[in-house]
This record gives structure tokens, sequence and C-alpha cells, in this order.
């Protein structure tokens, strides 16, 4: 099938180029709502209809009508800025005055990545918000910020998970020219940028693509209803479509990397699977656009295909959340262990995540009744994202409490360092690093009563088990929003302060550190104690070794270090300087006491 960018695009003539897919209408026309006008579309090959003509202007407004009956906005609209029922908006994406031209996407290896929500990461919740703060990631030693979804949704509030419109970016977070003065702003600071994007499903509200055609298909079910059509009758356009989205945001929105939501959840058996084909569209791209490009998935499957190389017959992605890293650190640290935690026991499972990468790597998983999971090995860690925290992880509870109301101040520094001591990619989330007071929590902004209403109930049947904690909070509520916003007014009190100096010092021995900072999982060793949760990590490379160890327990513990290096502190969470209760003493023969809930960094 030919390729095809949807949507409307201005051609190098300042033509407009009109491409839309409805294979089953008879007519389509494209009414321009300024000049009260209607244009006829040109039926081609596979369902497309296309026109190229200069009565379109950039910044005009206008739907689709299909066999003079129903009129849509376009489903690969740049803009819409009435909403996502409101009329579509042109864009000549080539107008924007880059001065990046100098910007190299570093090596995975260099991201320290910091996720953040445009809405409630700074009072005006819009991108030039966040430039606001830009300094402050600087401060902290942050490499790339990872942006929660911002294709059009319902309304002002929302996750970005029920975006409708993959080709628009969010009208009231300030459009596509504001995540591109964001993007121009942030590489011409030294910061990469990576865009959350959903390929798994489409929101509920302002779903047209019915209408259009064949967009989903009723072979699989995901938790979101139908499945998009990847594999079955139609499924080419579908699959162009979004491969189309992906290259957008490299090419015209300069973005580093996409983190791709939920991958398990494309459902696809094709002989080449939407992944690998992205994949491969992406590595043409580069030459063209002169950079490197990423592609992060987030997956639950531990299967190894996704990360394989496309010489391997793989899907080529370059890096994946690591989600049982997480959830084996909690369980250490003491924090829940109902639901997926379940098939985690702690520390030896911790250990396990620090040498394979993958916990579940063939065993089998008491909460999902099978063996599960295939080898990581030989994966270099640059391939995977670990975190102590995450939107999912602090959202997904009932309350939305982040790390800082769950786990004592000491418990918090030492996951925060069992993070950035990992040979592979850490991820912060927004306001850990100055232990944020305020949750995160579980919002919407649908006009729909009978879909606000739904979200509703399925909000708080989810959590029936946890009323005795409190009411759930509603997610329509504008109050839940706001509360969800980060105080930044929190970072003059000394105990954010402190935090903050603690994140950046661990940040800089991540850089400074060369052991710490090339990501090579074979030069690496754990030991550890389940009766005395202790861990040590070494790490090595060259002559220079690191050990890192820790203590999840409340009592002061011994570990016997190495005795092959006279080791020196680097760094000492308990230090009064960071808040602790007292650094703990040097070793005696080779035989560290480590204070309670604390991790010691030591380097020879």
């Amino acid at each position: 099938m030919q390729r095809r960018t949807p949507g409307v695009r201005f051609n190098a003539d300042g033509k407009a180029e009109v491409v839309l897919w409805s294979p089953s209408a008879q007519k389509v026309e494209i009414i321009l709502l300024n000049d009260h006008k209607k244009i006829a579309l040109n039926g081609v090959d596979f369902g497309y209809w296309e026109l190229t003509t200069t009565a379109i202007k950039p910044g005009g407004c206008y739907k689709f009508m299909l066999d003079n009956d129903k009129e849509l906005p376009d489903p690969a609209s740049l803009s819409q800025p009435d909403g996502v029922h409101g009329h579509s908006q042109t864009i000549d994406l080539k107008q924007f005055n880059w001065t990046d031209g100098n910007w190299q996407n570093p090596p995975l290896d260099d991201y320290l990545i910091y996720e953040l929500h445009t809405g409630t990461f700074s009072t005006d919740g819009t991108f030039k918000g966040i430039e606001e703060h830009l300094d402050h990631l600087l401060q902290l030693g942050i490499t790339a910020i990872e942006l929660m979804p911002v294709a059009q949704f319902p309304g002002g509030r929302n996750w970005g998970y029920d975006g409708v419109y993959p080709f628009a970016v969010q009208n009231s977070y300030g459009g596509a020219e504001g995540l591109m003065q964001l993007v121009n702003t942030c590489h011409n600071h030294g910061l990469a940028v990576i865009l959350d994007v959903v390929y798994n499903h489409l929101g509920p509200e302002g779903n047209y693509f019915g209408e259009y055609g064949p967009y989903f298909t009723s072979k699989y079910c995901t938790p979101w209803g139908p499945a998009l059509n990847f594999d079955d009758t139609w499924c080419d356009a579908v699959r162009n479509y979004f491969i189309e989205n992906a290259l957008m945001w490299f090419r015209d929105f300069h973005i580093d990397a996409l983190r791709l939501d939920a991958v398990h959840a494309i459902k696809d058996f094709s002989p080449t699977h939407l992944l690998r084909e992205m994949k491969q569209r992406a590595n043409e791209l580069m030459p063209e656009t002169d950079r490197t490009h990423y592609l992060i998935t987030e997956v639950d499957l531990n299967d190894n295909r996704f990360i394989d190389t496309l010489d391997n017959h793989g899907y080529g992605m370059d890096a994946q959340w690591i989600d049982e890293f997480h959830h084996a650190l909690r369980v250490t640290a003491g924090g829940d262990r109902n639901g997926y935690y379940e098939d985690f026991n702690g520390i030896a499972h911790l250990a396990k995540a620090y040498e394979d990468a993958y916990v579940y790597d063939g065993q089998f998983s008491p909460t999902r009744k099978r063996y599960f999971g295939s080898s990581a090995a030989g994966f270099p860690g640059r391939q995977f994202v670990v975190f102590s925290q995450n939107h999912d992880q602090v959202g997904n509870r009932m309350l939305g409490e982040r790390s800082s109301q769950l786990f004592s101040f000491e418990m918090q520094k030492l996951m925060a360092g069992a993070v950035l001591v990992a040979p592979f990619v850490p991820l912060l989330f927004m306001g850990e690093e100055w232990a944020a007071q305020t949750p995160f929590q579980y919002f919407v902004s649908h006009t729909e009563p009978a879909l606000v209403e739904a979200v509703r109930k399925g909000r708080k049947a989810e959590f029936t088990a946890f009323h005795a904690e409190g009411e759930t909070p509603d997610p329509q509520s504008e109050g839940t929003f706001n509360r969800s916003k980060l105080s930044w007014d929190e970072l003059n009190s000394a105990h954010s302060a402190v935090m903050f100096k603690y994140y950046q010092k661990l940040i800089y021995l991540r850089k400074k550190l060369t052991t710490l900072h090339i990501l090579n999982r074979e030069k690496l060793k754990v030991t550890f104690s389940e009766d005395n949760k202790t861990l040590l990590l070494q790490r090595w490379h060259g002559n220079e070794k690191v050990c890192c160890a820790m203590n999840f327990s409340d009592q002061l513990q011994q570990i016997q270090l190495p005795a092959d290096a006279q080791w020196q502190v680097k760094l000492d969470s308990a230090d009064a300087q960071f808040g602790g209760p007292t650094a703990s003493a040097q070793p005696q023969n080779q035989t560290l006491s480590i204070g309670p809930q604390s991790i010691v960094i030591y380097s020879n």
C-alpha cells in the first residue's frame, strides 16, 4: 500500500494536501467553516480520499462530510481549538522557527528521565509552565523529560490516556506551537524530550473513528473495548495511521523518544508486528532528520522479542519500562503485598532484578497461575527503565499517595538510591526529588453525563475493599485535579530542600563515577541477607569499583565489604547533611555497621 500521511498538510508550494481514509463512504467533502464552502475529495485506491487545493489556508477550521449526511472532525486533525466535538483546524507545521540545529539526542545510557504531567506540573498547567521550571530540573541533573500523553482529550483535565486525536496537541496545554516551543527550549538547555503516546486504544468521548471505517476489530477485546485493527480486514490504513503519527512527532516536533503505552494490549498477529514495522520506518526517517530517535515500550510480558534487534527477528524497541524492579523494591521497603505485589518476595527478588532485569524469566507466577517470562540475558542495561514510583504506581492507588506519604524519610532516600545505582536507565516522577506532599490522583473532565457516572462507578468499584480508608476521590471533580498539582512552595521548607540536595548528590555520583554511569550488566555482583534485609551491590569498570550497601531493616545491621579494595565513602543517606540520624561508622576489618533504612555508596 502506498504510504500516505493522513489529515491536512501544506506542501512546499503552500498548497493543502488532504488525505482521508473512509473505505465505505461513497462521497466525501471537506467543509471550510471560514469560507462557508464545500469541496469534494477524490476517491482513490485502498479506501482513501484525496485533494490538493489552494483554497485551504493555515489556521482555517473545517470538518468532513460523509455521504451528504455526517459532519465530523478530522481523525488526523492537528488542532481541536473547541475540543473533541468541535471543528478541526489546519496548521502548517513547517512554519515554526526552530533554533535547535546543534542538538543531538544523547545515548540512552546518558538518560536521567523525569516523568511529568503537563496539567499538574505547574500552576498554569501548560507547556509554558514547564519551561518556567526547567532550571530546577537542570540543577537536579535531569537529562530528559518525559511528558505524559498530550493528544487532544475531552475538557482540560485528564491523565492523557483518554485522547481521541493522536495527531492534535491538547489545546489547553498550548497546542502544537506550545509543544514545539517547549521542545526547542529543552534542546537549547541540553534536555531530551520523551513523549508518551497511546497506540493500544482511543478514549471514549469524541471518538468518531468508527464513523470513518474499520479502525477497530471485534477479533480481540482489550480493557477499553474492541481492539484497534492492526491485523484484520482493512488493517493496512490503520497501521499506517499510527506509524505516521510516530514519525510526525520525530520529524515535525523534534521529539527525541516515544514511550509507547501498554504495548501488550496491541493485538497484532501479522507476519510483521506493528512495532517492528514502526521501528523500520523510524530507522528510514533518521537519515532525513539527521538525529537519533528512540522507541521505548511499556510492556509487562517479560518477552525479549520486544527489545531484540530487527536483525534477530525482534521488534527492535530501544528500551522498555521494568515494573518488576519497582514491585520488588516496594515489597522490600515494606510496602503493599496484595494484587500484583503478591508475586514478589522482597529482597531476593530485588537482587534478581539487579542481576537479571526480569524477575520472572521462566518461573511459575502465583498470580498468573502459569510459568511466565523469558530471559533478558545479553541485553544491555540501557534497554531497561527503572523507578521507585511513576504516574501509574501513584495515581492508580485509591488516594493517589506518593512514596512520601507511604514511607519514612529515610526509606525514601534508600529507595531513590536503589534506583540510581542500578545498571539501568533511571526515571523519577515529578516532585519525588523533594518528597512532595501533594497526591497524584485520577482525574477526568468528560462532558457526557452518562460517561462521567460510569467512570465514577468504575473507580469506586475498583477500590471497594479499600473504602475503610475513606471515599474514593471523584475523578470528575476539579478539586481532585487541583489537589494533584505540585506545590512548588514546598521547596522552601527545610525538609524538601534536604531531600532535593540528596537527589542532587545521587545524580551527581551517577554521572561522575564511570562504574555507575556505564550501564554494564555483566560487571555486577549482588549478595543479600533475607534475615537482615540487607543487600550489597558491587559494580566495576576497569580499575574502578563501587560498592552500594543497603539496609532495608529497622535495625543496625552488619555487611561485609569485599577485601580487595580500600573503600572511600561517596554518599551516606544517614548523614546529617541529608537529614539522617547519623552517618555509619568507618568499616572495621571490612565489616560495615550500617544504620536502619539507609544506603552507603563506596568507591575505591
